[in-house]
This record gives C-alpha cells, sequence and structure tokens, in this order.
C-alpha cells in the first residue's frame, strides 16, 4: 500500500499543497519549521485520526481557518481510493471516500496504515502509563480498525461512570444528601464488557509483538537484550484467560473497589489505567536504560510493529520523522538499512546529510510553504 498523492487546505502551516508520492523513499528536507513534519502528520492522521504531535484537531488548523481538509489518493495492488477528511474543531469531522456522500471518519480507517518514527517516541521508553497505553491501542486499532468504535465506547462510559461517582464524591464531602448509586451497576456492565474486548486486545497483541520486539531490538543493538512485555492489568487479566473471563473479573473487581471510587470520585481499575512494563535484560527500561538502550527499545518497538502489520497483509506506510539526527551513526545506519526495502518510506530531515545513503529516492525540499520537487 502507499500514498500516490497528498492534497492539504489549511492545514497547518499550508493554506493549500499537492503534493506527489511515489512507491519507495521520499525526502523532505528543509530547515525547521518550514513544514517538513506538517505533511507526514497529515499521512499519519489518516490512519489514526490522530496527531502524534497534538491532543486535539485545533492546532491542525491554520491560523484564521474555520477547517482543514486532508485528502489523499491510496493504492494497493490493482486498487485505487481517494479519502477525505474535513476537521472541524468544535465540531464533528467529516469524511469522504472516493467522493461519495459522507461516512463516519473512523470508516477511512485501515485504508491508510503507517508506523510513525519520531523523536517523541523517546516517551514510549521513558515517559508514563498513557504513551504506552495509546501506543497499544493504536497498534490494537490499526490491526482491526473496528476497534475504534470499542475505544470510543469504552471511553464515553468511563466518562460518564466518572461523572456519577464525582457527583457522589462531592455529596459525600458536603454532607449532603446520598446519592442513588443503583445506575452504577449498569455502568460496571457496560464498562467491564468493553473493557474486556480492548483488555482482549491488547494481551493478544503483546503476545504476538514480543518476539518480533526482542528480535528487533538485537538487530539495532546486537547482544543489548533480551527485551520483555509485560502487562500489569489494575484489574487482573491474564493471556490464557477469554473474553467472557475478563469481563467477569473486571465486573467484580469493580465492585471490590466502589467503596474507594466513590470516596475519590473516580473509576480506578480498567484499561485506562493499566500499564505495559518494558523490560531490558530483566531489568524495567525505564529508570535503568541509558539513553541510547532507551532509543534502541523505541526504535525495536516501531519496527516490531511494521514487521507485525506487513505480515497480516496491507504494508504500512514508514514515516521517519526527523529520527536521524537524534541517533548516533552506528543505529542511524542500522535503522536505513532495515526500512530500506518498504513499499512506501517518507523521511523528513534538516539536511540532505541526516538521510543515510541507503535510503536513496526523491527528494523534495520544503521552504516558505512550498515543496517543491528536488
Amino acid at each position: 500500500m502507499h500514498v500516490t498523492h497528498l492534497s492539504l487546505a489549511d492545514f497547518r502551516s499550508y493554506a493549500r499543497v499537492e503534493v506527489p508520492l511515489e512507491p519507495g523513499v521520499t525526502a523532505f528536507t528543509g530547515a525547521n519549521g518550514q513544514g517538513k513534519t506538517n505533511l507526514v502528520e497529515a499521512v499519519g492522521y489518516l490512519a489514526t485520526l490522530g496527531s502524534h504531535r497534538v491532543s486535539s484537531d485545533a492546532p491542525l488548523v491554520r491560523t484564521g481557518a474555520d477547517r482543514a481538509v486532508i485528502r489523499a489518493a491510496v493504492t494497493q495492488g490493482e486498487r485505487s481510493q481517494l479519502i477525505e477528511l474535513e476537521l472541524n474543531p468544535g465540531m464533528s469531522n467529516r469524511a469522504r471516500i472516493n467522493r461519495s456522500s459522507q461516512v463516519r471518519p473512523r470508516d477511512v480507517l485501515g485504508i491508510v496504515r503507517t508506523v510513525l518514527f519520531a523523536p517523541e517516541d523517546l516517551a514510549l521508553v521513558k515517559g508514563d502509563p498513557g504513551e504506552r497505553r495509546r501506543f497499544l491501542d493504536d497498534l490494537v486499532t490499526a490491526r482491526s480498525p473496528r476497534m475504534a468504535g470499542v475505544r470510543s465506547d469504552y471511553e464515553r462510559v468511563l466518562r460518564q461512570r466518572n461523572t456519577l461517582l464525582k457527583s457522589a464524591a462531592m455529596a459525600r464531602r458536603h454532607g449532603g444528601r446520598a446519592m442513588d448509586l443503583s445506575t452504577l451497576d449498569v455502568w460496571d456492565q457496560h464498562l467491564a464488557r468493553a473493557g474486556a474486548e480492548l483488555l482482549a486486545r491488547r494481551l493478544d497483541l503483546i503476545a504476538t509483538l514480543q518476539p518480533l520486539t526482542d528480535k528487533a531490538y538485537e538487530q539495532l543493538a546486537p547482544g543489548g537484550g533480551p527485551v520483555a512485555l509485560e502487562y500489569r492489568g489494575s484489574g487482573g487479566g491474564g493471556a490464557a484467560q477469554s473474553r467472557e473471563e475478563l469481563f467477569e473479573q473486571l465486573v467484580a473487581v469493580l465492585g471490590e473497589t466502589r467503596r474507594q471510587e466513590i470516596e475519590r470520585g473516580v473509576t480506578l481499575v480498567g484499561p485506562h489505567r493499566d500499564e505495559l512494563l518494558l523490560k531490558l535484560g530483566g531489568m524495567p527500561a525505564k529508570g535503568y536504560a541509558s539513553h541510547g538502550e532507551s532509543w534502541s527499545y523505541a526504535l525495536a518497538l516501531r519496527l516490531a510493529s511494521y514487521d507485525l502489520l506487513r505480515a497480516e497483509g496491507n504494508e504500512p506506510v514508514l514515516v521517519l520523522d526527523d529520527v536521524f539526527a537524534e541517533l548516533d551513526a552506528r543505529r542511524r545506519e542500522r535503522l536505513a538499512e532495515l526500512v530500506a526495502p518498504g513499499e512506501q518510506v517518507l523521511v523528513t530531515a534538516a539536511v540532505d546529510e541526516d538521510v543515510p545513503a541507503a535510503l536513496a529516492g526523491a527528494r523534495y525540499r520544503v521552504a516558505d510553504g512550498a515543496v517543491e520537487r528536488a
């Protein structure tokens, strides 16, 4: 799968830009702040309906504009499709496929798949648990786009349950009349049902990703492993359990922690509180791994993701956003060799010299809002 044309309107720094693309390596070079990352960010948005740089859509719309449009032509084998996403901060986004009538934005998920390497990846190892949960859930959704709906359902139920718990906590603290919390049983069922589905997918993913990550780390840093991925669930859960067992376990744990949750006014157990523990040589990578080891671990997770998605069909677009400037010469060359055979590889760099020789291909200069073929 590869993107053959990218069109942006009022996206980030671009009033309008048209970029023809082709299989193989394409590098965008130019000084910092000229819009290189904006281009690959748009491709990533098509794959995930989110940005790797910001948590909301508002910063993606050009200053002074009401909306932004991302449009891309995508080819997989003999099939070509045109995707269009309209970003409307504060309102519902819109989507179209092949210029048809409007569809839900999440209906475009799966048409474009990406694996992104970026300086922000270091947070996968050194950051808080939310970074690793997002990594898992984005990859779960890439494997099965319908999981976007499950994630949305879980987040919606979680918000509503937290609102009820917060109200109960406030009433208790201020000596108000005790609330009727009988509806919590209903919310427990809904939360556990969506949570069990998400948890089962995460556990299956980790079991599949573990050997691929260990292999990728060995390729990047021979003799530096082994690496291990360990899931720590706030509500229990193990790889051998079925969805129904996970559901029943979550319901039970929610019941056991209800008093604490009412006191604190927040849901304390569930996939939103779980942790993916990354181990290197038997020790937690966070806090023990060096800067170079942390980088190798983060890159190994991305390479493993790529190998997994490629093995399951519909090879993803590889995006390397200003990552080579962060790496020493050995890791730079090794990473370039590993990703060079990809069907489509998009690279951003401040200068041509930051793009390794193994990634020879098309070059674009990005400056002053213009993208021109070098």
